[in-house]
């Protein structure tokens, strides 16, 4: 399997539009300290020639163009290797690249009930969607299934929704925590066994998530936040992690402990916010992830398992 990390930010990205906090103030002072980052979504294959994104990003037109695998074929004047979109929930910045994608064939979008609800109801994706390319909403297997191309030929790649807690979207008038509004996907390749687990979006390390850790090769994990309170700490709002659906890294409870643990190969943190220390890359909160063995993500990493 090809995994090609198109972005590893959070909303925002890095540096953020408006913000001056000391991780943005760094990346534009190009230094080198910090690496900009676009919004997250990542590329994978069991071929090279047919490609799916796990989320949309808002800045996916430009995470193509930098990507050629994801370009145009010559073959004809319109046409893409992206053969669907896997959603992990209804986050704008998980989901504005779809309206990015609507000049395309129809889109192929695997998304829970209560995600392609947010999508339509709470914000009208769906309707404008169809003015364009139209869409076909798939709802994830639950259990490992052919991942399937446009043409519903196999991909070479089974994969599955992991269903996790968290709260739909801020735009949707209920934010209750229900299950359906947050999934991780475990993917395998057919012919090389290879495993990949994507849980960008964690709220807490249940049984379900700890159970689930240790059965991949790769493993791209939520790197949002270093520590709780981050956001009041450094003055941008009253929220902290778990208000906002994310474990921090740090912490007794945070993630960090429990992959240092983890024998997996790849231990990569993604969906990085703009005020997250390790994404300054002589901090001591990055040298914290490296003793355990686990890395920043960034954009344009790319790995085969």
């Amino acid at each position: 399997m090809q995994i090609h990390l198109l972005g590893t930010a959070a909303g925002g990205g890095v540096p953020q539009w408006n913000c001056n906090c000391a991780v943005c103030a760094e990346a534009r002072a190009g230094s080198g300290r910090v690496q900009p980052r676009t919004q997250s979504s990542v590329a994978i294959s069991a071929d090279g020639r047919s490609w799916f994104l796990l989320n949309a990003s808002p800045d996916i037109r430009a995470q193509i163009e930098n990507f050629p695998p994801l370009h145009p074929s010559s073959g004809k004047t319109r046409n893409s290797p992206i053969e669907g979109v896997l959603l992990t929930n209804a986050d704008l910045d998980h989901t504005l690249g779809l309206l990015l994608l609507r000049e395309g064939e129809k889109l192929c979008i695997h998304a829970t009930t209560n995600v392609r609800r947010a999508l339509t109801e709470g914000i009208s994706f769906q309707s404008a969607l169809e003015s364009f390319c139209g869409t076909r909403w798939i709802e994830p297997a639950t259990k490992p299934e052919p991942l399937l191309r446009r043409d519903g030929l196999a991909s070479g790649l089974l994969y599955e929704a992991m269903p996790l807690s968290g709260k739909s979207p801020r735009f949707m008038k209920s934010g209750m925590a229900t299950t359906g509004n947050v999934v991780g996907y475990h993917i395998t390749d057919v012919k090389t066994g290879g495993r990949l687990l994507f849980l960008p979006d964690v709220a807490e390390l249940n049984e379900t998530v700890l159970r689930r850790l240790s059965e991949c090769d790769a493993l791209l994990f939520d790197g949002t936040f270093w520590s709780e309170n981050e956001m009041p700490e450094r003055g941008l709002g009253t929220l902290s992690a778990a208000d906002m659906g994310h474990a921090p890294i740090s912490g007794a409870r945070g993630s960090l402990k429990t992959l240092a643990k983890l024998k997996v190969p790849n231990k990569i943190y993604t969906h990085i916010n703009n005020t997250n220390p390790i994404l300054i890359d002589d901090s001591p909160e990055c040298a914290a992830v490296k003793a355990a063995g686990c890395v920043v993500g960034r954009d344009g990493l790319a790995l085969k398992i």
